[in-house]
């Protein structure tokens, strides 16, 4: 990160207020909800996190250098192993010893998988970057026996078959997963086993009972349609609900978002579409609830979210070349800096509903439509590696709901969208974080901000990341094109702060409780 003293001039300067105060809490952050997602497919894995044959792998075949950039990111738990692959996958195929070890087509992604890496591989490897396993179990062509059988052989002690192949496989210890996920998307016609919602809600009822009577202290998570926009959608969760509202833990929510029309005011205002996504499952989560006269109030999953695009043509093409091929480069999105933009308000749009969603995934991690990739010689961070870095190092606390007054505008599918997209978080000293995304291409935004229900604050740093090319990319030769810098703020006086929030910008304003 560098040090900038002057903000960068624009055209315009128009004016916004914010107004916050202990009491305005919506929650308390679940850490969970900076999760990431590792798929078994294109170079995720392999020449993504596990590469043996390079020499910046370690002595399990872990990337160090991927290891390095995971770690500054504090991801508190990935799932694994999918995704469309999940639904084709048999667990059984990734364990034991690798030269044993099948080779089956994927047909998910039309590669040919070697479980080469597996299970254990994958919970050394998040051991390797302190993070925890939510682990994903088919539901597509297989059912509730190889789901049980899963979380026996991750979690049971030993003295029983699968547990003791563990063992037997080199895990003396449980692996402990805490958090499981029965199938994926599976109201997808692309899904391998594709589901009605009244066949997907019994299945993953007794998926659930049986996983649970196996280790009573696990968590699972039930599938929501896998788009807002499916046809499926609404109908779905209420049947599949009907069934296993009982035995879940969380509903699933998965969102991409495009800029096929390069149409940039109408891309960034995309956060609002997720925001009223998430506000229409928990409204349908609380219609069986309330159905059901049930006490229990069920969260959400929001384990795929993420911008995605930029590959679909090359994807293609790498399919039509390399039929069941191995690491293929596919979903390789190269994020451009509107693209940081809008994760940014995702993430913003996560904290705001922190509520109510408790897990969330960024999809995915490495190499795949993910915030770091790798060459045979290096690895580099996305431009949306740093908002989410942010909000993971600093998004931690109690997430509160700021009252913004800010100029509004209409793009093709949005209406009186606020330039001024912002959250805050308090921590357990008493400091303020605020994240804030300045819309406006044209317009610096001269932010007065009423924090006087916090007492002294002391300024601590203001990172902004700004560049005048919203196309402009982080590449492999120029990985430091787009990064963060700090630039010059002041102490609230008498519990006001005044501060210009740049155009097409996001913005970290960090102050700690003054004790002097």
């Amino acid at each position: 990160m560098t040090d900038q003293k002057i903000l960068p001039n624009t055209r315009d300067l128009k004016k916004a207020t914010l107004i916050l105060d202990k009491d305005f809490a919506i929650a308390r952050v679940d850490d969970r909800l900076f999760g990431s997602f590792i798929e078994q497919l294109g170079r995720a894995v392999y020449e993504g996190i596990y590469d043996p044959k390079n020499p910046r792998s370690d002595e399990n075949g872990f990337r160090l250098d991927v290891i390095d950039l995971v770690k500054k990111l504090r991801v508190p738990i990935v799932r694994y192993p999918g995704g469309n692959f999940l639904s084709g996958f048999n667990w059984e195929d990734s364990v034991g010893p690798r030269e044993k070890r099948p080779s089956k087509l994927d047909l998910a992604w039309f590669t040919t998988e070697t479980n080469a890496f597996g299970m254990h591989e994958f919970c050394d490897w998040a051991k390797k970057v302190d993070t925890k396993v939510m682990y994903a179990v088919n539901m597509g062509t297989r059912g509730l026996d190889e789901a049980r059988n899963a979380v026996e052989y991750a979690n049971h002690p030993g003295g029983s078959y699968w547990s003791d192949l563990r063992r037997k496989n080199g895990a003396d210890k449980p692996f402990d997963i805490k958090l499981w996920c029965i199938g994926n998307e599976m109201d997808g016609p692309w899904q391998i086993g594709q589901k009605t919602a009244y066949e997907y809600g019994r299945s993953a009822n007794e998926a659930a009972k049986v996983m649970k009577w196996v280790d009573s202290s696990i968590e699972v998570v039930a599938c929501g349609s896998s788009a807002y926009d499916m046809s499926t959608f609404g109908a779905w969760e209420l049947e599949m609900l009907e069934h296993c509202y009982d035995n879940v833990d969380y509903v699933s929510l998965h969102r991409y978002y495009q800029n096929l029309t390069d149409d940039t005011p109408n891309f960034l205002a995309k956060s609002v579409d997720m925001d009223a996504f998430i506000k229409t499952v928990v409204s349908l989560c609380d219609a069986v609830g309330g159905k059901k006269h049930s006490k229990k109030k069920l969260n959400l999953s929001f384990d795929e979210w993420n911008v995605w695009y930029h590959s679909i043509e090359q994807d293609k093409q790498v399919k039509a070349q390399n039929s069941w091929g191995q690491a293929l480069h596919l979903l390789e999105d190269v994020y451009n800096f509107e693209d940081a933009l809008l994760v940014g308000s995702m993430l913003i749009t996560l904290l705001r509903n922190s509520d109510r969603v408790k897990i969330a995934c960024l999809a995915q991690l490495i190499n795949a439509i993910a915030p770091i990739m790798t060459s045979k010689n290096s690895c580099w961070a996305q431009t949306i590696y740093w908002p989410f870095m942010h909000a993971s190092l600093y998004g931690r606390g109690t997430a509160l709901r700021p009252v913004v007054k800010s100029p509004v505008y209409s793009s093709k599918d949005f209406d009186d969208v606020p330039f001024l997209d912002a959250t805050a978080i308090m921590d357990d000293d008493g400091g303020l974080t605020f994240f804030a995304v300045n819309r406006s291409s044209e317009s610096d935004l001269e932010l007065s901000a009423d924090l006087r229900g916090f007492g002294k604050l002391k300024f601590d740093e203001h990172i902004l990341m700004h560049h005048e090319d919203v196309k402009a990319v982080n590449t492999e030769a120029a990985p430091d094109t787009i990064i963060p810098t700090r630039i010059n703020s002041c102490d609230p006086i008498d519990g006001l702060l005044n501060v210009k929030v740049p155009a097409l910008s996001w913005n970290v304003m960090r102050f700690s409780k003054d004790k002097g």
